[in-house]
Protein backbone atom coordinates (compact mmCIF):
# COMPACT_ATOMS: atom_id res chain seq x y z
CA UNK A 1 0.00 0.00 0.00
CA UNK A 2 2.73 2.28 0.71
CA UNK A 3 3.98 1.75 -3.18
CA UNK A 4 0.86 3.24 -4.16
CA UNK A 5 1.33 6.45 -2.31
CA UNK A 6 4.46 7.27 -3.13
CA UNK A 7 3.83 6.61 -7.37
CA UNK A 8 2.57 10.02 -7.69
CA UNK A 9 5.27 11.70 -5.94
CA UNK A 10 7.52 9.68 -8.19
CA UNK A 11 5.94 10.73 -10.94
CA UNK A 12 5.88 14.82 -9.90
CA UNK A 13 9.62 14.10 -8.77
CA UNK A 14 10.18 12.96 -13.09
CA UNK A 15 8.05 16.08 -14.43
CA UNK A 16 9.92 18.42 -12.20
CA UNK A 17 13.71 17.26 -13.87
CA UNK A 18 12.77 17.73 -17.39
CA UNK A 19 15.17 19.63 -19.05
CA UNK A 20 14.89 22.85 -21.17
CA UNK A 21 16.74 24.30 -24.38
CA UNK A 22 17.05 28.17 -24.34
CA UNK A 23 17.99 30.18 -27.83
CA UNK A 24 19.16 33.36 -27.06
CA UNK A 25 21.17 35.62 -29.58
CA UNK A 26 24.74 36.61 -29.07
CA UNK A 27 25.71 40.19 -27.29
CA UNK A 28 28.08 40.75 -30.39
CA UNK A 29 27.92 40.46 -33.85
CA UNK A 30 29.56 36.75 -35.23
CA UNK A 31 32.87 37.73 -36.48
CA UNK A 32 34.31 36.34 -39.36
CA UNK A 33 38.07 36.92 -40.40
CA UNK A 34 39.01 34.94 -44.13
CA UNK A 35 42.78 35.38 -45.06
CA UNK A 36 42.44 34.70 -48.54
CA UNK A 37 45.41 35.01 -51.21
CA UNK A 38 44.18 34.78 -55.14
CA UNK A 39 46.74 34.73 -57.43
CA UNK A 40 46.53 34.78 -61.05
CA UNK A 41 49.03 33.76 -63.76
CA UNK A 42 48.34 34.68 -67.58
CA UNK A 43 50.68 32.82 -70.04
CA UNK A 44 50.63 34.26 -73.47
CA UNK A 45 52.06 32.75 -76.52
CA UNK A 46 52.78 34.90 -79.85
CA UNK A 47 53.78 33.26 -83.41
CA UNK A 48 57.08 34.22 -84.31
CA UNK A 49 56.13 36.26 -87.58
CA UNK A 50 53.79 38.41 -85.08
CA UNK A 51 56.77 38.89 -82.54
CA UNK A 52 58.77 40.49 -85.47
CA UNK A 53 56.32 42.27 -86.72
CA UNK A 54 56.28 43.92 -82.88
CA UNK A 55 59.51 44.28 -83.11
CA UNK A 56 60.08 45.72 -86.34
CA UNK A 57 57.29 48.67 -85.68
CA UNK A 58 56.68 48.80 -81.82
CA UNK A 59 54.52 51.95 -81.94
CA UNK A 60 52.05 49.65 -83.60
CA UNK A 61 50.32 49.09 -79.81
Amino acid sequence: MKTNSLLPLIMLAFVACTPTVQLQAPDKPIEINLNVNIEQHVKIEIQKDVKQAIAKNPDVF
